[in-house]
């Protein structure tokens, strides 16, 4: 019975995990077109969909210590060869573990997007406000002195 009921679990997460990975992929191309109201839908799918790989993940452990196993990948090596459902498990189990790896690959791709956006947006922000910004050149041609304040029409 707790073969089944991993079985279940694993194919319900590699569900999951199919619907997180082209939402990931939805929100890199939202994030390279500063899509804003996109970015806070795909914010509201993905969070069910993290809230249940987690709860998943939870109670595969549960299962593994429930029968003598640890809640790890050879707890789970262990119960799963002795099941007569060994090859699905462990197919699934690989399955799965490949679409989290995707997932979290996509997930720090979009990360690093995110932060080089911020990045950009902050030293833009900063050249309008005229503060802290790199030496930049005026009317004249000669450089501008860090943290002179100027209006917006001289940035």
């Amino acid at each position: 019975m707790p073969d089944t009921q991993l079985l279940a679990s694993l194919e319900t997460d590699i569900e999951t995990c199919t619907r997180l990975t082209e939402l990931l992929e939805q929100e890199f191309v939202a994030l390279n077109e500063r899509r804003l109201d996109e970015l806070q839908a795909l914010l509201a799918d993905k969070q069910p969909l993290l809230e249940s790989l987690a709860q998943h993940a939870s109670q595969r452990s549960q299962i593994l210590l429930e029968q003598g196993q640890s809640a790890d990948a050879d707890g789970f090596a262990a119960l799963a060869s002795q099941s007569p459902l060994r090859e699905r498990l462990q197919d699934a189990h690989q399955r799965l573990h490949g679409l989290m790896e995707k997932c979290q690959t996509a997930n720090l791709r979009n990360g690093r997007l995110i932060r080089t956006n911020q990045v950009s947006i902050g030293k833009a922000l900063n050249i309008i406000r005229g503060s802290d910004g790199p030496a930049l050149y005026d009317s004249s041609g000669s450089t501008a002195y860090k943290g002179m304040q100027r209006s917006f029409t001289r940035a």
